[in-house]
């Protein structure tokens, strides 16, 4: 719809995705930076209400590229939520009660995945993209005042003793190996999902499917299939280890992403569910990596893992365009097959095995 409204390519209209998720990349860093000072609820709020208002204000985009710098915006605005939030959990719940929580809290993210396409695909076709981006952001700005009256304040927040450089605690990061190739997992992780969902749009739309805007952002329901295969995977975790299940979800992965070269709807559908779901637990495997690995400064650790994964989610939003021109869906599925391969790969070569804590344990260490 909007490659039809701004006159643009598919590959140009992908540079929406691309824009919001670069500015999560860039700014998730600063962000957790920024809650270590001055507080878990504040950022979380703040950023919210930004959120809102960006999302309001892109409904007014004339020109494409006003557009992609609303965009921007709505994603240097998310890590204040989206890390932050990851950060107060470990702060606030008992050790015991924390793999709950954040179980609970990534099968939020799911659902809020699936529900905000959901809800855009439809307002988009019956009243137009403008209307798409009003009500997402009225609902975001709805959330922002709910946060302020009904989030708790930080009771166990406390603010570093000791001052370390933002740069000599990056390079501290990025000098231990198994950090680094959890950081390439996470590119590699939303680099899948987005080049995914984003060109099989394109595929469902051309024939023999001629799907239309509503029907399209109904596709993301089978979001909710790793919405609750999440809580599962976490426990199946718990035994196995991180490398073991990360190996597993690259090896679902790649059978979703396959079946969806049937050129049925139903076998696409199900291909994307598989896959999805893969993903997704190859997401939770790598975060909760992150959390044993890192030694200290592990909210830095875990905001550098949000840039690598919605690093990896902008070049999934734009660089299979030059694959989807020249070979179409198949050329998609052969590149996300890759990149699990890929996947496997860091995890059965660099990621130590020693790295085997509970779920529980992940989360004390993480705060």
């Amino acid at each position: 719809m909007l490659a039809d409204v701004f006159h643009a390519s598919k590959l140009t209209i992908s540079m929406t995705v691309t824009a919001s998720t670069l500015g999560v990349a860039l700014a998730a860093p600063l962000m957790g930076r920024i809650a270590d000072r001055a507080g878990r609820k504040r950022v979380i709020v703040l950023s919210a209400l930004t959120l809102g208002l960006a999302t309001l204000l892109t409904a007014s985009a004339a020109s494409l590229w006003m557009l992609l710098f609303w965009r921007f915006v709505q994603g240097v605005a998310t890590p204040g939520v989206f890390s932050v939030t990851t950060a107060y959990v470990h702060d606030e719940w008992p050790a015991e009660r924390a793999a709950s929580a954040i179980s609970a809290y990534v099968s939020g993210t799911i659902v809020g995945g699936f529900s905000g396409r959901l809800l855009s695909g439809f307002v988009a076709e019956r009243f137009g993209w403008q209307w798409a981006f009003i009500v997402l952001g009225c609902i975001s700005l709805a959330i922002a005042g709910y946060l302020q009256v009904g989030l708790p304040g930080g009771k166990k927040f406390a603010r570093p003793s000791a001052e370390t450089s933002l740069v000599a605690a990056i390079a501290d990061h990025l000098r231990n190996k198994d950090l680094v190739a959890a950081y390439s997992v996470g590119s590699c992780v939303l680099f899948s999902l987005t080049a995914l969902f984003t060109y099989v749009t394109f595929h469902l739309a051309a024939p023999p499917f001629l799907l239309g805007a509503g029907t399209l952002g109904s596709i993301f329901v089978v979001y909710l299939v790793g919405a609750a295969v999440t809580p599962l995977a976490g426990r199946q975790m718990d035994r196995v280890g991180h490398r073991t299940m990360l190996i597993r979800a690259a090896f679902i992965g790649m059978v979703g992403a396959l079946l969806s070269l049937i050129p049925q709807l139903w076998a696409v559908i199900a291909g994307l569910a598989i896959c999805s779901t893969g993903v997704f637990i190859a997401q939770a495997a790598a975060t909760s990596f992150v959390g044993v690995a890192a030694k200290r400064n592990r909210a830095l650790a875990l905001g550098l893992y949000v840039s690598f994964y919605y690093g990896g989610g902008s070049f999934g939003g734009t660089a299979p365009g030059w694959i989807w021109q020249r070979f179409g869906w198949s050329g998609c599925v052969a590149l996300v097959v890759a990149v699990q391969i890929v996947v496997a790969t860091l995890a059965w070569t660099i990621w130590s095995t020693g790295h085997g804590a509970s779920p529980s344990t992940v989360a004390d260490l993480s705060g």
